[in-house]
């Protein structure tokens, strides 16, 4: 999930619940007077200076890299227009608007950018910013189109200008219709593809400047579940739990949440928009992460307050330790070559084997998906993809089982490949009752 897809989702988790509540004051209000945080989270302190932001000298690495996969595919330029991907190769940061902005980077030759002329003032004070991070900043040429222009036709001329008159330019996925299609007729001379291959070839494998900053986001957000963890009281709402994660975060010095279900609406894996109170030994599952220099993390934990040992929740601890397996089997799956299909498979089939099959009917979604600077990003470990993997691609091993009117248990930690197979970011949760323990 990109961290917008998270704000969505914790909008439309948090919005029923928000206007049903009696008006209290939030915890984020309380977090400007330090006598109201509880004991674990006033603990917290800021990460912030422990990232290191991806350097200039990685950014033209990554252009060199694109224009090599070009090449073996065919495709004449890649057009960017605003999103995750920009902010990978360029280091912009670029809302999305009615009006077409792009980067555009042929497979040979310079970069060019196509604006709106209004905006040419803030593009090149960003490609000026100190420090740099708009790699081949001083040969980049930026095009202006008038409210009245048809900004297509710029950027048809623009790739004319750069040797490409005939050929097929590379469209980033996730660009919105009306500039894909704008794309699509700029010239009768080009004809557009994806430009998946480009992209996810190279955001598929993270750097070590890449990891480190995820592995700093996934501990970064296993501090502050188990500092909201220990600051819960039976009594409190699902929505006061998030809260507590809000402020933990912000000591932190980070962005970030985390959504809250409780009891029969833990069966929903994104969770109800019903308003929850938190009961006592009763299941409770967070999930969602944080953002460190655009790169995500993405946990989830399923626990208990107090007593977990009851009789009543013999159920419970059953299915948790069948997800526990199915976590351990889908990460042991794991090594360089293995197709992503294999990794959903292992968990899977520890979960049908234990009784809660066939096929999706109790764990109804896929085991994994790829993430870095989305929180869903290619490649995604579902039945089907064949795609292999390898060092360096980063996922959420996520197994869950989901019973209806009852609860539902999801463990979720981010692991990355290596030579030798997976690993973890974060450990484990070994049990409902000591989600945090570490042995």
């Amino acid at each position: 999930m990109t961290f917008n897809t998270l704000d969505r989702r914790r909008f439309l988790l948090t919005s029923a619940a928000a206007a049903a509540a009696a008006p209290t004051l939030t915890l984020a209000a309380q977090s400007h007077a330090s006598d109201n945080i509880p004991a674990p989270i006033a603990a917290l302190t800021s990460r912030r200076a422990e990232a290191v932001p991806i350097s200039l000298t990685e950014r033209e690495a990554r252009l060199d890299r694109a224009r090599a996969l070009m090449l073996q595919h065919k495709i004449d330029a890649i057009v960017i227009a605003t999103g995750t991907s920009l902010n990978y190769f360029t280091g912009l940061r670029w809302g999305q608007s009615e009006r077409f902005f792009a980067w555009t980077l042929p497979a040979k030759g310079a970069p060019f950018i196509v604006c709106p002329v209004f905006e040419e003032g803030r593009v090149r004070e960003r490609m000026e910013a100190k420090p740099a991070t708009l790699p081949s900043a001083s040969t980049t040429r930026v095009y202006t189109w008038n409210e009245d222009e048809d900004p297509y036709k710029l950027l048809a001329k623009a790739l004319k200008e750069s040797g490409i008159a005939t050929g097929k330019i590379g469209v980033e996925e996730r660009t919105q219709f009306v500039f894909a299609d704008g794309i699509s007729h700029a010239s009768p001379a080009l004809t557009t593809t994806s430009a998946t291959p480009i992209t996810f070839g190279c955001r598929g494998i993270k750097s070590p400047a890449e990891l480190a900053l995820m592995q700093l986001a996934n501990n970064i957000t296993l501090s502050v579940y188990e500092a909201a963890y220990k600051s819960a009281q039976p009594g409190m709402t699902n929505r006061q739990f998030s809260q507590l994660v809000d402020v933990a975060y912000t000591r932190c010095g980070v962005t970030g949440n985390a959504s809250c279900q409780v009891g029969e609406y833990s069966a929903l894996p994104h969770g109800s928009l019903q308003p929850q109170v938190i009961r006592e030994g009763e299941i409770i599952l967070i999930d969602d992460g944080c953002v460190v220099e655009g790169y995500q993390s993405d946990i989830s934990r399923t626990f208990v307050l107090g007593d977990a040992t009851s009789p009543k929740l013999d159920k419970a601890r059953k299915v948790f330790d069948i997800v526990h397996q199915a976590q351990s089997a889908a990460l042991a799956a794991a090594r360089p070559g293995v197709q992503c299909q294999a990794i959903d498979a292992a968990a899977r089939n520890v979960v049908t084997s234990a009784g809660y099959g066939p096929d999706y009917k109790h764990f109804t979604h896929r085991v994994g998906h790829g993430i870095g600077m989305d929180g869903h990003e290619w490649p995604y470990l579902v039945r089907g993809n064949t795609t292999p993997l390898a060092a360096g691609m980063c996922f959420s091993d996520e197994p869950g089982i989901y019973i209806t009117g009852e609860f539902g248990v999801r463990l979720e930690d981010d692991w990355h490949v290596t030579e030798d197979g997976g690993k973890m970011f974060t450990p484990q949760s070994p049990s409902l009752e000591h989600p945090f323990a570490t042995s």
